[in-house]
């Protein structure tokens, strides 16, 4: 039996975000039909009609999300009907040479998709899915490796968060940069996904959490993650930061941005032999310059960090339960609840850089 349901649609690129009624597959084996209850406005769903990303359309929008497992397909053994589920946009295979070499998030089968078909059409015609789940809807057909179980009571809103932007943005700290106690730490770019690292790493005991924004607005945000500085962006950022961590620099400098500008501004405000962590996703032709010679006499290491570095089936009950027991707020993060509907202007908010997550409720 086939269901109708509501999602935003974007017909061809640059064009309008609108609600559209999708007619969702009958499930199969070994796939799951959940109930969206709340999902989170995410940059790199921007991307997709900004012209940072070239995806395949008609197509659905939305990734970081929460739901209901309403239906189970045969064969399924990991969710089961009333399971409340975080959506996983980047579930691991298991069996491809990433998996077995304990880098999950870098899996073979999942990893680089932008969009695909999975059966919903849009005027009878099929119609991609942003990251395998074109969550901006009031349910999704997935497989079921893409749902993790978390406990009932963790309220949706905050369940949906950690499926994307908390988990980048602690993984960037925890396992990718593995920020120690005592170390500096600077963050650029204050939205869901850096205010998430801002959080991450005051609860990693990091001595000084400088928090860097082009808006002067998201000092309020940045104190209320754990910064103890705040910074506005400028050309004389590099400088700033060594006067705020006795000449040398930052420890680490964790660019959440993805732009060839924010790379470089973070990489000249690291001391020598620190490291410098990308977690924004940038446009391929975006290219970043830095002098051989640099590199060789600064000693500093520079990575990306791709969705946190982590296994996200053993990382989000992780989340999650430090969330249940207080270890880990996430109260500033969401500073807007809205309706399907309004995501367009969710966008244009996040463009001016205001405000941290958006979040929608279904």
């Amino acid at each position: 039996m086939s269901h109708y349901v509501s999602g935003l649609v974007v017909r061809e690129g640059g064009g309008p975000a609108t609600v559209e009624e999708l007619r969702l597959p009958e499930i199969g084996p070994g796939q799951v039909r959940v109930r969206v209850r709340a999902a989170g406005v995410c940059h790199s769903d921007l991307s997709m009609i900004n012209g940072t990303l070239r995806p395949p359309h008609p197509l659905v929008l939305g990734h970081e999300a929460s739901g209901e497992v309403v239906e189970v397909g045969e064969h399924v053994t990991r969710a089961a009907v009333g399971d409340h589920v975080v959506l996983n946009w980047q579930p691991p295979c298991r069996n491809c040479w990433f998996c077995d070499h304990g880098q999950p998030w870098l899996c073979s089968t999942s990893s680089g998709v932008a969009a695909l078909e999975n059966g919903i059409t849009l005027d009878d015609a099929p119609v991609h899915v942003t990251l395998g789940l074109g969550a901006f809807a009031e349910q999704v057909v997935a497989p079921e490796n893409a749902v993790i179980a978390v406990p009932r009571e963790l309220d949706f809103e905050v369940a949906a968060l950690l499926g994307c932007s908390v988990l980048t943005g602690s993984g960037a700290v925890r396992n990718t940069a593995d920020v120690q106690p005592g170390e500096s730490v600077l963050v650029i770019g204050l939205g869901g996904v850096g205010l998430s690292v801002v959080a991450a790493a005051r609860a990693a005991g990091a001595g000084q959490v400088i928090a860097v924004d082009v808006s002067e607005a998201k000092k309020g945000l940045a104190e209320a993650a754990g910064a103890t500085d705040f910074v506005v962006s400028s050309d004389a950022l590099s400088k700033d930061i060594r006067v705020r961590t006795e000449g040398r620099g930052a420890d680490h400098a964790i660019e959440c941005v993805g732009r060839a500008s924010t790379i470089r501004a973070a990489w000249r405000a690291t001391r020598r032999g620190g490291q410098v962590t990308v977690v924004g996703m940038g446009a391929a032709d975006d290219m970043v310059q830095i002098a051989a010679l640099d590199i060789f006499s600064s000693a500093r290491t520079l990575r990306a960090s791709v969705y946190g570095q982590a296994d996200p089936d053993i990382a989000v009950p992780a989340l999650a339960r430090d969330v249940l027991d207080g270890t880990l707020s996430l109260d500033h993060l969401i500073t807007d609840r809205i309706e399907l509907a309004d995501v367009p202007a969710a966008f244009e908010r996040m463009a001016r850089g205001e405000g941290a997550r958006s979040v929608v409720r279904l």
